[in-house]
């Protein structure tokens, strides 16, 4: 929400967010803080904490922990003992760290793992720009629209119940839906419905930077998308709206008896193992966790955005995960363990988007191989994608949201990356100059 006329709106995340749209970067001096510098400390070799066999990570019991689920026991596979080749991890570290300090980001955490070449697990920079207070590896983040690789698992699993069918129409389930009787539970996952985003309204824009702590609820969100007309007729193009995502998380509620974050848990989270990975019901944040910084304020100027509450993404961008948790579910929605394999094969039907080397199926999206999504919420973004050709997993977890050269800076970062390890397979693969 810049002041300007290329800002970015309000989005819970952006599909390989650099190519929807471009906004203004900020004086590389905003966030730093008095004395402290933001680019400091050195990489911090995250597999050191797969030493802890123990329940709970490195600090003690998860967000789960408390609900009986049990230790968090990691699989053989899960951290690996041999690096990466020296000199492909040398690259890879200056290329995180040019990134790092061009883009003026204060912490990033890296994770790539790729069967019989070994694993990169970094994080660097800081995690309070205050304190100093270093970046790790284990800490919890907000993941933006992640989310939605969570809530349309959910919608597919009623799917396999036979409870639901993709090309139901909204209308069926949810009333008051403009055009609600074209819009198929399909167009809404894959993006295509025509429904304006609700975080695209002026309105709805004020209301929340006004007041970050407020609580919406689900339909308040959807009355400021309502007002608008639709953009287009349903499945005639691709338009990422956070509006599609509320009214399928509606959609699993009404069908399912059991509110939204409930059965995530039961259905999706539980089954998966991920036991850091949580659907917060306001500003709750565990424990380790970095400061985010935003410049998507009313003033433009850069604010410490760690407290917000995240109500106002909902389905389309709440949840909270970590590393680890982010690398297991990287395989798992991408090869559709917890769905049928038709189901699976559904999902990753997947469309153009207008967008060369990027398509997007049901709540999903292949980036020239990697499938997986982004997330992008006021002060903190991330990348979780899985490349089956060789059954690699990057994950890129950073506190911060703001643009580099009009470009999201976990799009940058995994960019680069992927330049260096696969470079047959490049996330976000720039445009070739014409």
């Amino acid at each position: 929400m810049r002041r300007t006329p290329s800002r970015r709106l309000f989005t819970a995340a952006l599909l390989v967010a650099s190519v929807l749209a471009p906004m203004t970067a900020i004086p590389a001096t905003a966030v730093n803080a008095a004395g402290v510098d933001r680019h400091g400390g050195g990489p911090y070799d995250g597999n050191r904490h797969c030493a802890d066999p123990h329940g709970g990570g490195p600090h003690g019991a998860g967000p789960h922990g408390v609900n009986g689920r049990g230790g968090d026991r990691h699989d053989k596979d899960e951290c690996p003992s041999n690096g990466l080749d020296p000199k492909l991890t040398a690259r890879l570290d200056k290329a995180i760290a040019d990134v790092r300090r061009k883009a003026d980001i204060p912490g990033v955490v890296v994770g790539l793992w790729m069967p019989g070449k070994g694993s990169y697990v970094r994080a660097t920079g800081v995690a309070d720009t205050a304190t100093g207070r270093p970046m790790t590896t284990d800490p919890y983040i907000r993941i933006g629209s992640e989310t939605k690789t969570f809530t349309v698992t959910a919608l597919l699993q009623l799917v396999d119940d036979g409870r639901i069918h993709l090309d139901d129409p909204i209308s069926k389930y949810i009333h008051g839906v403009p055009g609600g009787k074209r819009i198929t539970l399909r167009h809404l996952a894959e993006m295509r419905s025509g429904l304006f985003p609700y975080s695209a309204d002026a309105d709805f824009e004020h209301d929340l930077l006004s007041d970050p702590s407020r609580s919406f609820t689900p339909r308040e969100l959807l009355a400021y998308g309502f007002k608008h007309k639709n953009t287009f007729k349903p499945g005639k193009q691709f338009q990422y709206s956070n509006s599609n995502l509320v009214l399928l998380g509606l959609v699993i509620e009404k069908v399912s008896g059991h509110n939204l974050v409930d059965f995530i848990d039961k259905r999706v989270l539980r089954p998966a193992h991920l036991r850091h990975t949580l659907f917060p019901l306001d500003a709750e944040f565990p424990e380790p966790h970095p400061r985010g910084y935003t410049n998507q304020t009313l003033s433009g100027d850069v604010e410490d955005s760690t407290d917000w509450n995240p109500s106002w993404a909902w389905a389309a961008g709440a949840m909270i995960s970590n590393l680890h948790d982010l690398r297991r579910w990287a395989k798992i929605v991408a090869t559709g363990t917890l769905l049928s394999p038709q189901t699976q094969k559904e999902r990753l039907k997947t469309l153009p988007t207008g967008f060369p080397g990027t398509s997007y199926g049901l709540g999903i999206f292949n980036s020239d191989g990697w499938i997986g999504h982004n997330g992008s919420i006021p002060g903190y973004e991330s990348v979780t994608v899985y490349l089956p050709s060789k059954k690699a997993t990057l994950v890129v977890l950073l506190n911060t949201d703001i643009s580099y050269e009009g470009k999201e800076p976990s799009s940058v970062l995994a960019q680069k990356i992927t330049e260096i390890v696969t470079p047959k397979n490049i996330y976000d693969r720039p445009v070739p100059p014409r």
